[in-house]
């Protein structure tokens, strides 16, 4: 007799929404605006997944993240092996749960989108990760004994600490080398605290020092050693430095006083607040009107810090609101905090005062013609269309390359037009041999999960390398 068929289970587009501090309290202060679910919501949203047997999530995660399963851990109530199914391939879950543009991804893969829901697969992973951070004791891996084998990381990144915590657990030994004073590279000087609290990053960094990686803080690599000297002391290096050039518009003057790079900004603002150093403030001069160069996540995280720091801030992007590249949730917080968008907008000069400070930006409309090479609409100046915003501070979050300086000091090392190392996407090799490299490095600014992503294929291949030697 046939077993009887097991009824199909309830199909919920109801996603539980994220909790928030309301716009007219947050724009006044720097803690985190979304506030994360409680237990009893997470069960709620995990148990609205499907537990489909072709898994579109898993495919669409670059670091191969066994969704289906730590979901249905949380539906069941046992958080605890929640997190571990997480962490067999994410250490830094909380960072993702936070800045992962999972809706262009894991959610966005979902297979009930197309009957409009989806699971909140970003929530869930930040609630397991912020779970874990509550309890008494983080429970660690087993690490093999050790190989024998050495790999240097040359970045402190989300990249490289990818790299770090995959190899470390495979038995080998893992030294980063991170140029500045703490880890966590972008993540700590870059995104703000109001989206992704530096203790969440030292959170997860500690994780790693837990499991038996090296951190070496403050240290130049290209200058206080090159690559080759590391290579002189370990099997294989990864070069994960990340993209901190920044680019300009190359317009009348740039030159002026007032006129910040993302970079520059958003690590004045980590400092000045005591962010980065508790107790530690570098002075940057009080702006009343700023505006914002471009439509990426890095722009929206410079407007809405200039808003917090008291001053009336507008984004200024060449296209209409449709093409902005950052993620709609960070452009709806912006909007609903009061950033004003000035759409169809290009800046064609800086105008300065007598002391050199920048005092207003001119700039002409735009109308949207043909798609380009990036697919989307080519924007075309309107003739006789200019306008000037009176601002006493610019901020170009325009985009940005990797700085030269390792490129520079490693003979061997192929590098692409835009200063890019040359790395095979499946494996990030280079064209030297026993050096590795992924993330912003190789591919120019991306997200922090395809950095993850570029360290997870890498760490493997680095691996079957280290593996073969005699």
């Amino acid at each position: 007799m046939d077993a009887p068929k097991q009824p199909r289970k309830k199909i919920d587009l109801n996603r539980h929404e994220m909790p928030k501090q309301s716009p007219e309290v947050r724009r006044h202060n720097f803690e985190e605006v979304a506030l994360g679910y409680s237990a009893e919501t997470a069960i709620e949203e995990a148990s609205r997944c499907l537990q489909c047997p072709k898994r579109n999530c898993v495919d669409a995660c670059p670091v191969e993240i066994d969704i289906p399963a730590f979901v249905e851990c949380i539906a069941r109530g046992d958080f605890a092996r929640g997190v571990l199914v997480l962490k067999e391939k994410n250490c830094l879950p909380a960072v993702c749960g936070r800045v992962c543009p999972q809706e262009e991804q894991c959610e966005g893969s979902c297979s009930l989108v197309k009957k409009g829901g989806q699971i909140a697969v970003g929530r869930l992973e930040r609630f397991l990760a912020d779970w874990e951070a509550g309890q008494p004791e983080m429970k660690l891996p087993e690490i093999p004994p050790f190989t024998g084998r050495k790999v240097a990381v040359v970045g402190g990144g989300p990249a490289g600490l990818t790299v770090a915590g995959d190899l470390i657990k495979l038995g080998h030994k893992v030294t980063i080398f991170e140029a500045l004073h703490k880890m966590g590279g972008v993540l700590v000087y870059g995104i703000p605290e109001f989206r992704l609290p530096k203790i969440i990053v030292k959170r997860e960094v500690d994780y790693l020092i837990k499991l038996g990686v090296e951190i070496v803080t403050d240290y130049v690599v290209g200058k206080t050693r090159t690559i080759d000297s590391l290579l002189e002391e370990y099997d294989a290096v990864f070069v994960g430095s990340g993209a901190g050039l920044p680019w300009f518009m190359e317009i009348p003057g740039e030159n002026l006083n007032g006129v910040y790079s993302a970079n520059e900004y958003l690590t004045r603002m980590n400092l000045m607040a005591g962010f980065l150093f508790p107790g530690y403030h570098t002075p940057i001069k009080s702006h009343r009107r700023v505006a914002v160069l471009g439509g990426g996540n890095v722009a929206m995280d410079c407007a809405r810090t200039a808003l917090r720091l008291g001053a009336d801030t507008r984004i200024i992007y060449r296209r209409s609101r449709t093409e902005l590249p950052a993620r709609l949730e960070e452009v709806e917080n912006a909007e609903e905090e009061g950033v004003i968008f000035e759409f169809l907008t290009l800046p064609t000069r800086y105008i300065g005062d007598e002391n050199g400070w920048v005092k207003a930006i001119e700039c002409i409309k735009m109308r949207l013609g043909d798609p380009d090479a990036s697919g989307r609409r080519k924007p075309i100046p309107i003739e006789g269309s200019q306008t000037v915003y009176e601002v006493d501070a610019v901020v170009c979050a325009i985009g940005n390359s990797p700085n030269p300086l390792i490129a520079a000091t490693t003979p061997g090392l192929e590098v692409g037009k835009k200063g890019n190392i040359v790395a095979e996407e499946a494996t990030g090799k280079t064209s030297k041999p026993r050096v590795w490299a992924g993330g912003d490095v190789a591919t120019g600014a991306a997200t922090v999960i395809l950095a993850m992503g570029a360290g997870r294929k890498a760490a493997r291949s680095i691996h079957e390398y280290l593996c073969s030697l005699p």
